[in-house]
């Protein structure tokens, strides 16, 4: 946890991995996870190899084939062995279907066909007693030619018989009813059947080439009623036999894809693991030797000896971590738990930090949920968030929850702890505003007694009875008994004030809290200035910033604090307005209003100079001391020049190209600026505290007014059974409205707070977040074939 305040300590390590070990110490450390490689190539440091790393895959394919690498070799076979068995069991499929397909058509031939024969024998009479005497004999040797057509092409096929036959033909043809699907091409169409009766061989041969054309199946004719009955009741016991054979072979290669896809979800990972493997061994170079391999990789300092330990025991050979310096900003490492994974998620969402920065992690786990709270407070909405975060919290292990498609619902998942707090700290700040539904709980008795009023004849029956509103004064004996234990007072929910009293305590409310915001974002970035050794900064930045915050807006804080101190109910008509004083000391004025402490003009024009001065030496501390410093460097270059080297001249020529004045100067005078005015806006921002938590309360008023009130003020039974569906649309509109909008709407405002008013007095967020080489981060799902690393 500590690496959760600042980022954990990086550094740049060469891996000297043996070519024979690679694949193996490359797959350890996609288990482990621990190193970010980068592309050797690139480096500075190793321009002087000449042997590219994309050779080293083809020998890595060279070890596939021999061998080597086990699982991946055992997949293929696997693969392999599957291919074989499915292409097999497709094919005897194929087969079978197309034998059905023939004996199908043959049976609805031969039904269809029983009376065409007649029919043909009665006209070929007909025919031969009008033809000359010397075609009389043809009609003893009529045959018969019997198929299946597609029935676009049996209008087609007629004219060509008639055309080409001259009329020795006879076709009869009739439609099936049934629908037949094409092995082949998958096409369902529909067919019919003919029986063509011809005499002579000639025409025979002719008709045959026909059907030839037109791609007609052709199926023999039985000769007579019994051979076509024998071969009817065998071509259905076929059929029927086909049918058997084919559920059994749907069946079995039903069976093998069932066993292939418990198997699918492992092959798809080893797959993408050695495409990931792959992809790290193409970052690395070789040696002058081709030997051995050269990586370099951004691993956390505390884990050298957990990288140096993997690579020993994943090799015979032993391959070694060499530690090497590199003026390359590491990238960043801040290593989180599901708990606090989300919050950070919010300050990355922002920018990744800077090497070594403050994280603000940490303390917007704290920040985060109570500015929203503060906004949202409300007991009984925080206590259905709180609920309904912690039924995610408990069955965060499901499955069903993990893994579910909807975007909607895995972005309230993966921010369920982020949920729970603001729900947790929505009930407190609700008991603080006393604020449940739009409702006040009266749980420790109100301090307030109305006994007093009427025990010093302030009020009278009358005035009670003539008299809508009146008003409690503080200063009877025995009306106030003293102040409320926790929260505020029940009784103001009755006030008719209630709202000038709430929008008072709020308002003074916001702007303490945002001033102590910024104010503790100011000492961060003190811490950062110690951290990195930037102890000027400190005199230069943080005590300017800090001045000019505190003696301005801090001092409008002792305002309110103080005018809460020095004035009670008996002299609170005499309090004057801080507003004005707060105006008249940058105007300097105010001998016309009364004073809320002796003296109070000579320090607020105290505080208002020191505020001011803080300003040029906001703007020009830095640059100057930058610049003077720079330039004793040069004299006491300057002394020994005649005795400087090659390389300390390089050095100083290159400090004198680095050095701008200018680009300081105009550096700083934007963050003079920014901050000057942000401290302004930024005060200023923090107002929409009050703002969001006026309009929550205020709708959740007005929805118990127009649903609530309205079914709990019809009485009778009928009032009762009115009640279930108006406590039905309440209920709809207070998630929906007060929970879903109004919740959504105050988390985007503390988060503005968060990232403007907060990160940016210390958080730069300039960083690049560490990317480890691991194969849990690997996507895998089956609709995306890449690599996310």
């Amino acid at each position: 946890m500590g690496s959760l305040f600042r980022g954990e300590e990086m550094c740049l390590a060469q891996l000297f991995l043996q070519s024979g070990s690679a694949y193996d110490c490359i797959s350890e450390l996609g288990e482990l996870g621990l190193v970010e490689f980068r592309d050797v190539s690139r480096s500075r440091a190793n321009s002087s190899f000449t042997v590219t790393a994309k050779a080293f895959i083809e020998d890595l394919k060279r070890r596939l084939k021999c061998g080597f690498v086990f699982f991946p070799m055992v997949l293929q076979e696997q693969l392999q062995r599957l291919e074989s068995e499915l292409s097999e069991v497709t094919r005897n499929k194929e087969k079978l279907q197309k034998n059905l397909l023939e004996l199908t058509e043959y049976t609805h031939m031969l039904q269809i066909t029983r009376n065409f024969v007649q029919h043909s024998t009665e006209v070929g009479k007909i025919m031969m007693s009008l033809c000359p005497p010397k075609h009389s004999l043809l009609s003893s040797f009529c045959r018969f030619i019997s198929g299946l057509i597609q029935q676009v092409k049996i209008e087609a096929f007629e004219r060509m018989l008639w055309r080409v036959c001259k009329g020795y033909t006879i076709l009869s043809y009739a439609e099936i009813n049934e629908c037949l699907q094409n092995p082949d091409t998958g096409e369902v169409t529909r067919s019919v059947v003919f029986l063509i009766s011809y005499w002579g061989d000639q025409i025979g041969q002719k008709v045959k080439k026909i059907c030839d054309c037109y791609h007609c199946h052709l199926y023999p004719y039985p000769s007579s009623n019994e051979e076509r009955t024998d071969v009817v009741n065998g071509l259905r016991s076929r059929i029927q036999d086909l049918h058997t054979v084919l559920h059994r072979t749907e069946d079995y290669l039903r069976q093998v894809l069932n066993k292939a896809s418990e198997s699918v979800y492992t092959w798809v990972i080893q797959v993408k693991k050695m495409k990931a493997i792959y992809h790290i061994l193409n970052l690395c170079s070789f040696d002058v030797t081709n030997k051995c391999l050269i990586a370099e990789v951004w691993c956390p300092v505390n884990d050298l000896s957990v990288l140096r330990k993997a690579l020993e025991d994943c090799s015979v050979i032993p391959s070694f971590v060499n530690r090497i310096p590199s003026s390359d900003i590491p990238p960043t490492l801040i290593r989180t738990n599901k708990f606090t994974s989300g919050f950070q998620n919010i300050v990355d969402a922002y920018g990744v930090g800077s090497y070594r920065e403050v994280n603000p992690a940490p303390y917007t786990i704290i920040t985060f949920p109570f500015l929203f709270a503060v906004m949202f407070g409300d007991l009984g909405h925080g206590l259905i968030m709180s609920l309904f975060a912690l039924w995610m919290v408990i069955y965060e292990n499901d499955r069903k929850l993990k893994r579910s498609r909807n975007e909607f619902w895995n972005t309230f998942y993966d921010g369920r702890y982020i949920i729970l707090m603001m729900g947790l700290f929505s009930i407190y700040t609700g008991l603080i505003y006393n604020d449940c539904f739009s409702k006040s709980l009266n749980i420790f008795g109100s301090s307030w007694s109305v006994r007093a009023m009427f025990a010093q004849d302030k009020w009278t029956k009358e005035m009670v009875n003539t008299n809508a509103f009146l008003t409690l004064d503080p200063n009877v004996t025995g009306v106030f008994n003293g102040p409320y234990p926790f929260g505020i007072d029940p009784i103001w929910n009755m006030a008719s004030n209630r709202l000038t009293f709430l929008n008072s305590y709020k308002m003074k409310m916001s702007v303490i809290l945002g001033i102590i915001h910024m104010t503790f974002g100011v000492v961060l970035g003190g811490i950062n200035h110690i951290h990195f050794r930037k102890k000027f900064n400190l005199f230069l930045m943080l005590i300017p910033e800090l001045l000019f915050l505190l003696f301005l807006f801090g001092y409008l804080v002792f305002m309110v604090v103080f005018k809460w101190l020095a004035f009670s109910a008996a002299n609170s008509q005499a309090a004057p307005s801080i507003l004005i004083h707060f105006i008249n000391m940058f105007l300097m004025q105010g001998d016309t209003i009364p004073h809320l402490y002796s003296g109070q003009k000579t320090l607020q024009v105290f505080l208002l100079v020191i505020a001011l001065l803080a300003v040029p030496v906001l703007l020009l501390g830095k640059p100057v001391y930058l610049y003077w410093l720079h330039k004793g460097q040069n004299r006491r270059r300057a002394a020994y020049k005649g005795k400087q080297t090659f390389t300390e001249m390089t050095l100083y020529l290159s400090s004198l190209l680095q050095f701008d004045f200018a680009d300081i100067f105009l550096h700083q005078s934007i963050h003079t600026i920014e901050y000057c005015l942000g401290c302004v806006s930024n005060t200023a921002s923090y107002l929409r505290l009050w703002a969001l938590s006026l309009a929550h309360a205020q709708l959740s008023e007005v929805l118990w007014a127009m649903v609530m009130r309205v079914g709990l003020r019809v009485g009778s039974r009928v009032g009762i059974l009115f009640l279930v569906p108006v406590f039905g649309l309440f209920a709809v509109l207070t998630v929906s409205i007060l929970l879903v909008m109004e919740g959504l709407s105050a988390f985007l405002h503390a988060l503005r707070l968060h990232w403007v008013e907060f990160q940016n007095k210390f958080y730069s967020g300039a960083g690049t977040k560490f990317s480890p080489f691991a194969f849990s981060l690997i996507h895998t799902g089956f609709e995306n074939d890449g690599l996310p690393l």
